[in-house]
């Protein structure tokens, strides 16, 4: 298993927020990964809108997970409505 950050922007509005997290903790869960650090950094504006939204709230992850897991979470995210943006980093 590799170490990753991982940076994601939710829509600013609780309820989204919190259904989102609550979708990237099931990803978590279902794939294995470890959680070593998350970080919520707040509600921020956007220098652009992104996906008609002009801010979000993001929010960081340190995880431990394979390749694979990664991939097939990427695939999941990009269909998930209450994520707006999404990076993965490998360490």
């Amino acid at each position: 298993m590799r170490n990753y950050e991982f940076t994601v922007i939710f829509d600013a509005n609780e309820e989204m927020t919190e259904k989102g997290q609550a979708f990237v903790a099931d990803q978590f869960a279902s794939a294995g990964v470890v959680v070593t650090k998350q970080e919520d950094m707040g509600v921020k504006n956007f220098a652009y809108e992104i996906k008609k939204q002009d801010k979000g709230r993001y929010v960081y992850y340190e995880i431990e997970a394979d390749a694979q897991s990664v991939n097939r979470m990427s695939a999941e995210f990009l269909l998930q409505g209450s994520i707006l943006k999404f990076l993965f980093v490998a360490k």
